[in-house]
């Protein structure tokens, strides 16, 4: 029976696919059935997709909140999507999150707060106290006593020492022990330069320490925002140059 399957398979007409006709050739291969089925099953699909859409606007409930409403604006007719707020940092900031890591921006504030103390240190901050309101009750006798009040005559100091918090000798104090005509004007000078450097200096460390901290918390936070769980953290407010951002964590409890 087998043999004679063969046999009867060796007679077969070959069927063979009609090829395209010569006079439209320029119009390229003549389309197969697969090809046909491809753009047929394309072609229900987009109308299947267009249908649903249909039936969604029509049962659609005007009154109905959509958090995409917030997110979205038609002006003149048109639809616009609304910029999404982004954390705004500065440019060195955002060139030190991508190319440095957390260990290499905690080692940088470190030393900064490190720099800084010692600055603090050698300073005092006299100026800032001096630039403080002071407020000195003196009590006199009578009302003639106080008509003649002399603050300096009272302190004991010389008359444009007495706004001076800080750092105010006495006349008796400094009576034989040092002698002002011995100062020259240029290392007066050239002390308060420095001092106004030092100043100078202290203040773009304390705004440099400042920044690295706004960093040193970004990426600490993105570090625990990779984190696998089982609700994600919502923001509470995006980051500035100034401030990280804030997240809300929700307790999650340890097995």
């Amino acid at each position: 029976m087998s043999s004679w399957r063969k046999a009867a398979k060796s007679n077969q007409k070959v069927h063979r696919e009609r090829a395209q006709p010569a006079a439209r050739e320029h119009l390229g291969l003549l389309e197969k059935k697969k090809d046909y089925k491809a753009r047929a099953n394309d072609q229900h699909q987009k109308d299947a997709t267009l249908k649903s859409l249909r039936r969604r606007a029509l049962n659609k409930n005007p009154d109905e909140f959509y958090h995409h409403m917030i997110n979205s604006r038609i002006e003149k007719g048109e639809h616009h999507e609304l910029e999404k707020q982004e954390d705004e940092f500065t440019a060195d900031q955002l060139k030190l999150m991508k190319t440095q890591d957390l260990k290499y921006v905690t080692m940088k504030r470190t030393m900064e707060s490190n720099k800084i103390q010692r600055l603090q240190s050698q300073l005092h901050m006299t100026d800032v106290v001096n630039g403080m309101p002071n407020k000195h009750v003196f009590f006199v006798e009578d009302e003639e006593e106080a008509a003649n009040f002399d603050l300096a005559k009272r302190l004991d100091t010389h008359p444009s020492l007495i706004d001076r918090r800080t750092n105010r000798p006495r006349m008796s104090d400094l009576a034989g022990r040092l002698d002002l005509h011995t100062v020259e004007p240029k290392d007066i000078e050239r002390l308060n330069q420095q001092r106004d450097l030092s100043y100078r200096e202290l203040k773009r460390r304390i705004e440099r320490e400042k920044e690295l901290a706004v960093v040193q918390k970004t990426l600490e936070l993105k570090r625990a925002l990779k984190e696998k769980r089982l609700t994600q953290p919502k923001r509470i407010r995006r980051g500035t140059a100034t401030r990280a951002p804030v997240y809300k964590f929700c307790y999650e409890r340890k097995r």
